[in-house]
């Protein structure tokens, strides 16, 4: 079993989800080696005892266990394979954990390349946002051998929610379970938007319209608790940037078709997330295209606020 007084873990991808990541696991005892496009996001982490290493070979080269959080499949690619990569740097024998939301391609092709190195290959996407990461409550949906899953638990459970660290499969599982988690959410935001524009443009009473579906079969956890930052504060999320949403929505249609199964219904939601981007920017929040919606109307969805 992995142990945090025994165990050096290097992380590579200090974004708003690897920076939470990172404090909670330095929180946990563990020694951290870690490495970013951009130095400066390293610094709290240095400051509490962390290692800079430069390239991802030598945080590879220092560290009993080496996590990946990076935006794009092709990010992983590079990061893993290239002269300064992983591979360069990493022990024969050594464990790989990829935390991005990505595809099964690379690893299968480290495997493939490499199956001499007995390297630990893991996936392990995760769920709750940043607020999640931050707090330590992520939902982690890992891919891979029991052995493995098992001997990194405590390594999960410093950056997530013990009761919500799912070992869901074989490698490539954890992928495929997230992508799929991103694909339901962002329908529910398309069908939400719709049905609250409606029934809003309709004359209906938002708070009301917002009631009665929460007391139907139709209720849903995104129409009784995430649209409400929105509906609440008017705030999108520009946390996760609306441009990352369109490239897990992408993937997700490239799962579908890999393994034979039409997905009109998620192409047709990726196509409205596209065209929210290319209205409001790459870097508005994942949920703008509730604004798309708005716009259509003339109406922002807000619930009434009665002051004291």
């Amino acid at each position: 079993m992995t142990s945090a007084s025994t165990t050096r873990v290097g992380f590579i991808g200090l974004g708003n989800m690897g920076s939470g990541m990172t404090r909670n696991l330095q929180k946990a005892g563990f020694a951290l080696v870690v490495n970013d496009i951009r130095q400066e996001s390293a610094a709290e982490l240095i400051a509490g005892g962390a290692i800079w290493a430069s390239t991802p070979a030598e945080v590879a080269a220092q560290s009993d266990v080496v996590i990946t959080m990076l935006p794009t499949p092709r990010h992983v690619d590079t990061v893993v394979n290239s002269r300064t990569g992983i591979l360069a740097g990493i022990a024969d024998g050594g464990t790989w954990i990829d935390m991005s939301t990505s595809v099964p391609e690379v690893a299968q092709r480290v495997r493939a390349e490499h199956s001499a190195r007995d390297l630990h290959i893991v996936d392990a996407p995760v769920s709750g946002m940043s607020v999640g990461a931050a707090n330590g409550m992520l939902q982690i949906f890992v891919g891979g051998e029991t052995a493995d899953v098992e001997r990194l638990r405590p390594v999960f459970n410093a950056m997530g929610d013990p009761d919500r660290i799912f070992h869901v499969g074989a490698a490539g599982a954890g992928y495929a379970v997230k992508l799929m988690i991103n694909q339901l959410w962002f329908s529910h935001l398309v069908a939400t938007a719709e049905v609250l524009s409606i029934g809003v443009k309709a004359g209906v009473d938002l708070d009301v319209l917002r009631k009665s579906l929460i007391a139907s079969p139709a209720n849903s956890n995104f129409i009784q608790n995430d649209v409400l930052s929105i509906l609440n504060d008017g705030d999108y999320d520009e946390g996760f940037a609306i441009a990352l949403a369109c490239k897990d929505l992408g993937l997700s249609i490239d799962l579908a078709r890999s393994v034979g199964v039409p997905a009109e219904l998620s192409s047709l939601v990726e196509q409205i997330y596209r065209r929210a981007r290319a209205q409001y920017g790459d870097h508005a929040g994942e949920m703008t295209p509730v604004k798309l919606y708005e716009d259509l109307i003339g109406t922002d969805l807000r619930l009434e606020r009665v002051l004291a």
